[in-house]
């Protein structure tokens, strides 16, 4: 036998070895994929269009048609109960609704973020992304070492001294308004409060001036804006990266995320040779982290890495949900113009024409509270949590094996007429400090020990910029724009809420 024949045989075995191995760890697959199936096909849920593909197809057709898939699963929601299922090959997503679970669950610390979720958000095409920072963390006790260095920095007493950073930085959009309305042009609000609350959380997180109201040359605005898009399309599209047509965004989400850590590094050692050095330092959020961090008793090489990972998570989750919830409510108050009047007359009887908003003020704008709670009832910008079950659980008389992996929606279950009447409806009332509270179907913030640690931040911060929003201006939106929603893993409006703004006649005027 020639070498070339030999050669050829070989290959020819190879091949032939090659394909009987892949035959039969696809019937290995399908025979898990069986297996799966008869593990939870007894939890309700809505037909499967493919054997394997189970509902992927449903879902990727609702995202190639720029739908919201939440929506979907609301009206799975709707027809199959507070808990039902969702297959994707060999994964099964059960969602839950039920308030005892969604109670017993998230208030609970022995359930751990799902692995999937977590790789997706640790690293973007392979670039470390939010890491293990305080979103992502699996490990508990690596989690609590985290909040216990970071909770100081959200204290009470330090949220108070915020509230003249809050002051300054909503003045800068507010001077910016009045030349839009002198102008008679129209104002992109989302672009603008989105850039307003970058600007606060870049001061008085880590010191520094961007002016981004003014500056259309900083790059972080879009580094952020790609990441998000980026972070869609890793966790629903897992071999988005391998297709070369994505390799040219592939790349630039790569380097937004490089972008922001590096920057971060940077501040992080610079502020830490100052703290170090006894120099003067701003008492802000990072000095308060490095002073806390400072007093444990071992920092390691991977808490370091940890404090960037939380660097990267303050930039971009506390700018970007409150600049979201800001014009969600901006959107809703310019189609409501009832509720907007009444909001008004509030700001003008507790803050009257004064520029500088107290914290104390802030307490008695109750209604305009009521306005923020409503929008993030329809609108919850961080719209779920996921935990994977350590043990079984019944969930409304449906057994739940241990495993699975739980999905829990405050955007589904508040806009479920099980949970709130009329739910389309904006009507702040439902948060009157005389209603009945929810009962663990309205969480925006999340629930229980891995709730929002900013939440209380991100509020003072949103009521101190509508209320010198309604205090100075008339908004109206302009015709003919979309009012959808766009999912960036948070919530955004899809048109950007563009207003025409006018001043507005100061009372006694």
């Amino acid at each position: 036998m020639s070498l070339l024949s030999f050669l050829f045989t070989l290959t020819t075995h190879a091949l032939c070895l090659l394909l009987l191995v892949s035959f039969f760890a696809f019937l290995g697959y399908c025979a898990y994929v069986k297996y799966v199936h008869l593990k939870y096909d007894h939890i309700p849920g809505p037909p499967r269009e493919s054997f394997l593909l189970g509902h992927s197809s449903v879902l990727l057709r609702t995202m190639k048609n720029d739908g919201l898939l939440l929506d979907v699963f609301l009206k799975w929601a709707e027809h199959y109960g507070t808990v039902y299922k969702v297959n994707m090959m060999h994964h099964v997503l059960v969602f839950v609704m039920s308030p005892e679970t969604v109670k017993e669950v998230l208030m609970s610390s022995k359930y751990p973020k799902d692995i999937f979720v977590h790789k997706r958000l640790f690293s973007l095409f392979g670039e470390r992304f939010l890491g293990n920072g305080l979103i992502t963390a699996r490990n508990h006790e690596q989690w609590y070492k985290q909040r216990r260095i970071i909770d100081p920095a959200f204290s009470s007493l330090y949220l108070r001294s915020l509230t003249g950073t809050f002051n300054e930085r909503a003045e800068k959009l507010m001077t910016k308004l009045a030349d839009v309305a002198d102008r008679k042009s129209e104002a992109r609000m989302l672009d603008l409060v989105n850039r307003v609350t970058l600007d606060v959380i870049i001061k008085v997180a880590f010191g520094m001036d961007l002016e981004l109201l003014e500056d259309n040359s900083s790059p972080f605005p879009k580094a952020i804006e790609t990441c998000l898009q980026g972070l869609v399309y890793n966790l629903r599209y897992v071999f988005f990266q391998f297709f070369p047509k994505n390799w040219a965004f592939v790349a630039e989400v790569r380097a937004a995320c490089k972008l922001l850590r590096s920057t971060g590094a940077d501040w992080i050692h610079n502020r830490k040779m100052a703290v170090h050095g006894g120099g003067d330092v701003p008492k802000d959020i990072l000095t308060q982290i490095i002073k806390s961090a400072g007093k444990e008793e071992s920092m390691t090489q991977e808490d370091e890495e940890f404090m960037l990972d939380n660097f990267v998570t303050f930039f971009i989750a506390g700018q970007e949900t409150t600049a979201n919830q800001l014009a969600f409510c901006i959107m809703e108050l310019a189609r409501h113009p009832d509720i907007l009047q009444k909001a008004q007359k509030e700001v003008d009887d507790v803050i009257g024409m004064k520029r500088e908003i107290s914290y104390d003020d802030l307490g008695k704008l109750v209604y305009l509270s009521q306005v923020l709670k409503e929008t993030l009832r329809l609108y919850p910008t961080a719209p779920g949590a996921s935990r994977e079950l350590v043990n079984d659980l019944v969930v409304a008389d449906v057994h739940v094996p241990a495993g699975a992996t739980c999905i829990f929606s405050s955007y589904i279950s508040s806009r479920m007429e099980k949970f709130f009447k009329d739910p389309l409806v904006f009507d702040p009332d439902r948060f009157h400090p005389d209603a009945p509270k929810p009962y663990y179907c309205y969480y925006p913030f999340s629930l229980g020990p891995r709730s929002c640690l900013g939440k209380n931040f991100a509020q003072m911060e949103a009521k101190v910029v509508m209320a010198k929003l309604l205090q100075r201006f008339e908004f109206a939106l302009t015709p003919g724009q979309s009012l959808e929603i766009r999912d960036l893993g948070t919530l955004r409006p899809k048109g950007g809420v563009v207003c025409a703004v006018t001043n507005r006649k100061q009372p006694g005027q």
